[in-house]
């Protein structure tokens, strides 16, 4: 009778964290989603700014500082990515929120080059799906792993592509790399949160949690953005 009411009362235990856990992560996965949030809406409220002065979109279009935005912006993903663990949680923040308002700045460009109705559009596309293949990457009990590596290796491919089309400005080269630009960065959608919900059981707990939320926010942030590029390139209609 002991032994029966005590392996009661551990399995109830045993639940009772499985649920505290459950619980932490939603919690974390929620500010995760927040951050992205805010900083998506931190870049589409300036870029929209920009793209309606014309003085501002001059100085950014007919001198070097947009390159000089773009080659920050990749600077900023890479600073906050290698420092996340000895930064403080207000740094890092501090570093998302440089990242958003410079792709709002850079983004601004867009906004002037294609119509409000289909950004508008695109963004809603664009969210849907985020939000369905983010879903499956969270609930899914499929290892992701090997699927993100070949996702990983299609984006580097990708990237060479884009850099190589830059030269031979071949509009098939840029309808092949927009589709797989569009499979990559839904796949990756589905990846990157299992990672981030796998991330949670190593530094959920840790003093390190707000900074790893932070960069999860980052990487979900920075897949929709792609996303939403390549999706743009097929359903956007220029002004």
């Amino acid at each position: 009778m002991v032994g029966r009411n005590s392996q009661s009362a551990v399995r109830a235990a045993g639940r009772g964290q499985t649920r505290d856990i459950d619980v932490g992560l939603r919690n974390y996965m929620l500010k995760i989603y927040n951050y992205m949030g805010v900083g998506l809406a931190l870049t589409g409220v300036i870029a929209y700014m920009i793209s309606n002065n014309a003085s501002l979109m001059n100085t950014l279009t007919q001198s070097g500082v947009y390159w000089i935005l773009l080659i920050a912006q990749i600077g900023l993903v890479f600073f906050l990515s290698f420092r996340v663990t000895k930064m403080s949680a207000a740094a890092a923040q501090l570093t998302f929120w440089a990242y958003a308002a410079l792709t709002g700045v850079t983004f601004s460009v867009l906004f002037a080059a294609y119509t409000s109705e289909s950004l508008t559009r695109v963004f809603f596309i664009t969210a849907g799906t985020f939000g369905a293949m983010s879903v499956w990457g969270y609930t899914t009990k499929r290892d992701l792993t090997a699927f993100g590596s070949f996702l990983m290796m299609g984006l580097i491919g990708l990237i060479i592509a884009s850099v190589v089309n830059l030269f031979l400005h071949s509009s098939a080269l840029m309808f092949i790399t927009s589709a797989l630009g569009v499979l990559i960065f839904v796949g990756l959608t589905a990846y990157d949160t299992q990672k981030i919900k796998q991330m949670y059981y190593q530094v959920g707990q840790t003093a390190l949690a707000e900074n790893f939320a932070i960069l999860g926010a980052l990487t979900l942030y920075l897949d929709f953005i792609n996303l939403f590029l390549y999706l743009l390139r097929f359903l956007g209609d220029r002004r």
